[in-house]
């Protein structure tokens, strides 16, 4: 790879968007502070460690903007990061480290790494390629029945840990990338009658008791408010409790006296919801906005369909964390132990949406230089011919 490393054309605009949802979750983990099982009372903790991974991940994003990642159109390299990551999660059935019942770390040290986030990354390049390559000749039934199974495994590792959550993240990149890629109508309806019958069949013969009683809490809370639907509840008070401006920050209650479990990850947005109320989320979904945006403008300027399809499922990938973290913390939707990108604590999610998002980067800079070649001929052909 000649020139690998050159001047990095970073979206600005895109950083800072970024560092405010990240300082929105540094802030609340600050003043929430708490006493924590695991760790003791050392309020501080969550807010280190995150911090750490915070520059972590921004060193990371900025060496990946100013990478050329047009070698990562080889399909034998894609095809080894992908098998890499089956084999990692496959791992963890056997090695991974059980926390909270679930196998879904490997520890290491004084961390713990999670795969499952960086197999999301490698199933947005995988399916990318694949679709920039076929997007002719999308409407062939085949084309969503292979990229399907290149998001059927490692959803389905997934779910073996088991990990509802990251499960439907696998499908809704999935669902997003083959929508934005063309599928017919009628095979969007033979999606749907498929993911019924597999829903049906998982309901009966896959779902462990803890997650059916989790959708079932989900249907009425008050089933078990001491029990399975006591997390919903409280988080929904707390939302609620915020009104339209907020408890003010450092005063919500529901989080300060541990009422609300997992603030600083499953429920941030409902601590959050807590201490800023309805003013606070709006600025918060605006700040989203402007990410989306950014992306989707980077995307644009991407060299080929490969870049362009890359972007998209990045969008996915945080639009369909925002809507699962946001909708089972306003009990919308059923718990899952989603984080909200950004805010929520955790090494593993936060890196690899900074590496990601760096990636793209540095495709939108070679596909700016690309198009701007392209101008400087198309001005110096023009000018000849004026000339002759």
């Amino acid at each position: 790879m000649d020139g690998v490393l050159k001047k990095s054309r970073v979206d600005w605009v895109l950083v800072l968007a970024l560092l405010s949802l990240f300082g929105a979750g540094l802030l609340t983990m600050k003043t929430l502070g708490g006493f924590s099982v695991e760790f003791g009372a050392n309020g501080n903790y969550f807010f280190n460690r995150q911090v750490v991974w915070l520059g972590l991940g921004l060193l990371l994003f900025f060496f990946a903007s100013s990478v050329d990642w047009r070698f990562l159109r080889n399909g034998w390299i894609l095809l080894a990061l992908y098998l890499f990551g089956i084999l990692v999660l496959a791992g963890l059935l056997a090695l991974g480290q059980g926390i909270r019942g679930a196998r879904a770390w490997y520890t290491l040290g004084f961390f713990s790494f999670e795969p499952a986030e960086f197999m999301k990354l490698v199933l947005i390049l995988v399916l990318a390629k694949y679709f920039s390559r076929r997007h002719v000749e999308i409407a062939h039934v085949k084309h969503v029945i292979v990229s399907g199974l290149y998001a059927l495994l490692p959803a389905f590792l997934v779910f073996l840990q088991p990990d509802l959550g990251s499960t439907l993240i696998f499908a809704a990149i999935w669902l997003g990338m083959i929508l934005a890629s063309g599928v017919s109508k009628k095979h969007l309806a033979a999606i749907l009658a498929l993911g019924t019958i597999v829903t049906l069949v998982a309901w009966f013969y896959l779902l462990a008791p803890y997650q059916k009683d989790r959708i079932l809490t989900f249907l009425n809370p008050l089933r078990d408010p001491r029990g399975a639907g006591y997390n919903a509840l409280q988080s929904m008070i707390a939302v609620g409790s915020g009104e339209l401006w907020g408890r003010g920050i450092g005063y919500g209650t529901q989080s300060r006296l541990e009422f609300l479990p997992e603030h600083q990850t499953d429920f941030i947005f409902a601590a959050f919801a807590e201490e800023w109320g309805f003013f606070g989320v709006s600025v918060l979904f605006l700040v989203f906005g402007a990410v989306f945006w950014r992306i989707l403008k980077a995307s644009r300027s991407g060299q080929s369909n490969f870049e362009k399809l890359f972007g998209l499922g990045l969008v996915f990938f945080i639009f369909s964390h925002l809507i699962i973290h946001v909708g089972m913390n306003v009990g919308l939707l059923p718990i899952t132990g989603i984080s909200l990108p950004f805010l929520s604590y955790g090494g593993s999610h936060n890196i690899t949406l900074l590496a990601g998002l760096g990636i793209l980067m540095g495709m939108k800079r070679y596909g700016y230089e690309s198009g701007a070649n392209r101008l400087d001929e198309d001005i110096a052909i023009a000018g000849l011919t004026r000339f002759q």
